[in-house]
């Protein structure tokens, strides 16, 4: 990363510098989730109500399998952007070639599990079979090309830690227009279904993930990546787990808890999965604030007590959960609002949108809390105190959630109860996130770590 590209939140304006990184980031995510979002807008008007369920079911599955590797990324990111702030360029230089190369192996061991275990998983999640051959086949290929998901994650993670988030997000916006272009016309003109919109986002992830690399391999700097420098130190290795594995593991339970709710939506009509699918893709949306200012305060703080700029990482930490939360809610009571018309985007069929729509009308107004949890989340991890939100979001949003959803849907089979289980624990671990930010002394967290 070239200095100009670079951001050292170690000095100047507080709220600007983070408003300035999290930009870039928020439109990053952004075009993320639009074309995410068009991936099932075209399947649902193009190939119909089964072909978005099919697309749905395998979302959590999807999700779990990338979610352990991107929360090793922002562990990655911990140490990398805490050897920034330290100015320590030969450690740096070491992460950031040991964090592709195990990125590499990573992704190539995903590829394997997928295609060959995905109809097996399928079945497990209770996958209706009228849209069992759809969501095997939109999985398998997916599979195919997830190597290149893991690595734009991992190289982006590396960007946002040396405090660039103009770069991802540039090479994004390429890969949206690109994986939107490709799904016009896989799915609408030649016909491909839900394994042209599959091989359209896998093409579209390879294109930034390559622009990545190009980006980081040109940049003149003491630690821009050499092909031939990208192998596993194990020293680094060690760290980059002890700081990721917290984040991975947590990532994976909360995905592992989607797919036990997934697998109770789809005990019900594959319309039911249908809409559940389409509001998921509408709630991205609302993770837009919360992600960019969750990833920006994992920097800001992680470089800041790199530095031993204790106050001012309490006050970044103080500003960014603030915007987060409200941004987070005014999206929240827009998508509340307009939740009927939203869904009926993706598939205008009256019980799909029906479904879709009461669940926005369930959840949609908790988002603060969403925010509030993610972002305390963000400065924990900053500060080097990874397990602290993996157990809280592991005790919240796995095992209360999935113990709720089991007992509940028992005694009252009704959708309602599962779409009521994401506000009900959004909200304890959100109070628990903040008695414990008031109550702990995270900010001297890093003084025990010797990187």
């Amino acid at each position: 990363m070239n200095q100009r590209s670079a951001t050292d939140f170690t000095k100047g304006p507080i709220r600007k510098s983070l408003v300035l990184f999290a930009i870039p980031l928020f439109l990053s995510n952004l075009f993320q989730q639009l074309y995410n979002a068009a991936d099932s807008v075209i399947v649902g008007n193009f190939v119909g109500a089964e072909a978005l369920a099919a697309v749905s079911s395998s979302t959590p599955l999807i999700n779990l399998m990338v979610g352990f590797f991107n929360g090793m990324a922002i562990g990655a990111g911990v140490v990398i952007s805490r050897f920034f702030g330290a100015r320590d360029m030969r450690k740096l230089r070491l992460a950031i070639h040991t964090d592709i190369a195990f990125g590499i192996i990573c992704g190539t061991l995903l590829i394997v599990f997928g295609v060959i275990f995905s109809p097996k998983i399928l079945r497990l999640m209770q996958t209706p079979e009228d849209i069992m051959p759809q969501s095997v086949e939109y999985f398998r290929i997916y599979s195919m090309g997830i190597l290149f998901s893991v690595l734009y994650n991992i190289m982006m993670g590396i960007m946002n830690a040396l405090g660039d988030s103009r770069h991802p997000l540039y090479y994004l916006i390429i890969s949206s227009v690109i994986n939107i272009f490709l799904d016009l016309f896989l799915v609408g003109v030649v016909g491909w279904g839900v394994g042209g919109a599959a091989f359209a986002t896998i093409m579209s992830q390879a294109v930034s993930s390559v622009l990545c690399l190009i980006k980081l391999m040109r940049d003149r700097t003491e630690y821009r990546v050499r092909l031939r420098d990208i192998r596993i130190d194990p020293v680094m290795l060690r760290q980059i787990i002890a700081f990721g594995l917290p984040s991975g593991v947590q990532n994976s339970v909360i995905n592992f808890a989607n797919i036990i709710v997934q697998t109770n939506i789809n005990s019900f009509a594959s319309a039911a999965v249908a809409g559940s699918g389409a509001y998921s893709k509408i709630e991205g949306f609302a993770f837009l604030p919360i992600t960019s200012f969750s990833l920006g305060l994992t920097t800001f703080v992680g470089q800041n007590l790199g530095a031993k700029q204790y106050d001012r990482a309490k006050a970044g930490a103080r500003f960014g959960i603030l915007c987060s939360v409200a941004a987070a809610e005014l999206i929240g009571a827009m998508i509340f609002i307009a939740s009927p018309f939203l869904v009926s985007l993706f598939n205008s069929t009256p019980e799909v949108v029906a479904y879709g729509a009461r669940q926005a009308h369930i959840e949609a107004l908790f988002y603060c809390f969403l925010a509030l949890s993610h972002c305390i989340a963000g400065v924990l991890r900053g500060a080097g105190k990874a397990t602290v939100p993996m157990f809280i979001m592991l005790g919240c949003w796995c095992i209360f959630r999935v113990i709720y959803i089991t007992v509940a849907l028992r005694l009252f089979h009704h959708i309602e109860i599962v779409y009521s289980a994401y506000p009900i624990t959004w909200t304890m671990s959100a109070l628990i996130f903040m008695v414990y930010l008031l109550k702990a002394d995270w900010l001297h967290a890093l003084d025990h770590h010797h990187l």
